[in-house]
């Protein structure tokens, strides 16, 4: 069985782990290791299941337990060679990966996208499986062809709804940060996010908005403006509801849509315009 368990979701720290039968692989990991043990616990997730944590940049809310979990878990650190260095690891195993092709991960292929973020060489990553695809495309300020391909493969898709306008536009913010919210290397707003999946979403597949911003946003302003643009039912569209919530999604028991879509075509289309979406943008962004 294919599940994603969001173990947290927001400037306070972001994880998941995508579990599929037996093995599973955890995407960033910015909560302290004691707490990622705990949440992993409360979930049902067998930490001895992980075989990798992967990183999709260097923020603090993304990498803050990412040492001190590798090392208790006794797996690698997977990410590029830019962000580990702007990382500050230490004592790790260490796989580096290629931006611009697939690699495995147990029986798991992934494949990274890249993001448009202001860290040094942000990804975001497609996971395929025999029993399905889950996409995680968070801390991006635009979307890009590669990210709206792979929702559309993905069984699962858990996309960025950071912020509501509005409220960003009211709320304490000063000008300089809201801009910088709202620009190509911020992060994606409601409106951005529903968009996004009326456009590109699989039929039938399980959404989750992650990285709400506890400051310009609210679970239920950004469940109901992704469903009224969206048009997908508002009862089917999840979030992290409050601090230390945890999720567990699964697969929709529905027929497959383009299963004969293979690794290694996405993986082409990946190589082919990789550098085209490259940043290397060294400030410091954080949403809260």
């Amino acid at each position: 069985m294919l599940e994603a368990h969001v173990l947290a979701s927001g400037s306070d720290g972001n994880c998941c782990v995508i579990e599929c039968d037996g093995e599973a692989v955890m995407i960033d990991c910015g909560l302290s290791c004691r707490r990622i043990m705990s949440l992993m616990d409360q979930a049902g997730v067998d930490s001895s299941m992980i075989k990798a944590i992967l990183v999709t940049h260097e923020h603090g809310d993304h990498i803050s337990g990412a040492q001190a979990t590798a090392r208790k878990l006794d797996v690698p650190i997977m990410t590029n060679l830019a962000t580990f260095e702007a990382s500050g690891f230490s004592n790790v195993k260490y796989v580096p990966v290629d931006p611009s092709k697939s690699f495995e991960v147990g029986s798991m292929k992934v494949t990274p996208l890249p993001t448009s973020h202001d860290a040094v060489d942000p990804h975001c990553y497609f996971t395929e499986t025999d029993q399905g695809n889950v996409v995680i495309a968070t801390d991006t300020g635009k979307m890009n062809f590669q990210i709206a391909h792979a929702i559309s493969l993905s069984d699962i898709a858990i996309v960025e709804s950071n912020y509501d306008i509005q409220m960003l536009r009211d709320g304490p913010y000063p000008l300089i940060l809201q801009k910088r919210i709202r620009g190509e290397y911020g992060h994606m707003s409601n409106v951005d996010c529903a968009r996004t999946l009326r456009d590109h979403m699989k039929p039938g597949a399980t959404v989750f908005l992650a990285h709400l911003s506890k400051n310009n946003n609210l679970p239920d302003v950004a469940r109901q403006t992704v469903s009224d643009i969206s048009g997908i039912d508002r009862r089917k569209i999840d979030c992290m509801e409050f601090q230390c919530d945890i999720r567990t999604l699964k697969k929709r028991a529905l027929p497959s849509h383009g299963a004969g879509l293979t690794m290694t075509a996405f993986s082409i289309l990946t190589r082919a315009s990789a550098m085209t979406f490259g940043m290397v943008i060294t400030s410091s962004l954080d949403s809260s």
